[in-house]
């Protein structure tokens, strides 16, 4: 079950608190964005990565990419005003395929295997998304005060990957432009034509390093896994 990963690259570092683009940062001493692009290089049903980035950091990501040896590198599309407009520059930029996949470049930590079924169910129902279940009660609240306190067995905190047939998200994507719409992933443009999305049990690990305090959590992982490794 091959399939084609689109990764939007061109982010900023706000809520990470830097100066740069947060995917540029290290963690031991290797940028955040090149694990990402490690897990998809090292999968055999990954056919090719796709990166929308910055026209100024084009220059940088390409080095990197090619220092790291990522050879399935196969494009790149320059990164839109929002998220959504970067995703859709590269979806008109892959050639016509089977499954494609969006993920967040700055989430590392993605299990093959989950990407293996997101791979498999999207293919079958033509659309499904990784996310975990909610673990801490979740609370209504209006002015400061609770108005409710929500059934969390009905809760899901979404991630990347977010897998699709090709034909669906491009759909998606360009009806979302064209009427003006902002989602906030790319399951939601799919939601809104009416096509029904499929949830795939991720792992807690697959965290995006957003703010200072992932990139400790993200550290951490790391760490655990080289000692899992020399078991």
């Amino acid at each position: 079950m091959n399939y084609t990963v689109v990764l939007p690259a061109a982010g900023s570092g706000k809520r990470m608190k830097a100066n740069k683009n947060k995917l540029l940062l290290e963690l031991f001493n290797k940028p955040i964005f090149l694990y990402t692009l490690e897990v998809f290089q090292q999968d055999p049903n990954c056919e090719s990565i796709w990166l929308a980035v910055k026209k100024d950091e084009r220059e940088l990501i390409e080095t990197c990419v090619n220092q790291y040896g990522i050879t399935k590198v196969h494009g790149y599309a320059e990164g839109g005003m929002e998220r959504q407009d970067s995703v859709r520059a590269c979806l008109e930029a892959i050639p016509p395929c089977g499954v494609v996949l969006v993920h967040d470049a700055a989430r590392p930590f993605i299990d093959p295997s989950v990407i293996s079924e997101l791979v498999g169910t999207a293919q079958a129902s033509g659309a499904a998304i990784a996310a975990v279940p909610v673990k801490d009660t979740i609370k209504k609240a209006r002015d400061g005060i609770i108005t409710e306190t929500v059934n969390r067995e009905q809760l899901w905190m979404i991630q990347t990957p977010q897998a699709f047939r090709y034909e669906l998200i491009l759909a998606a994507a360009q009806a979302a432009a064209k009427d003006g719409f902002l989602g906030t992933d790319e399951a939601m443009l799919v939601e809104r034509l009416g096509h029904p999305v499929e949830i795939v049990e991720s792992t807690y690990e697959n965290v995006k390093m957003t703010t200072p305090e992932d990139l400790i959590y993200g550290k951490a992982i790391l760490e655990n896994r080289k000692q899992e490794e020399k078991k």
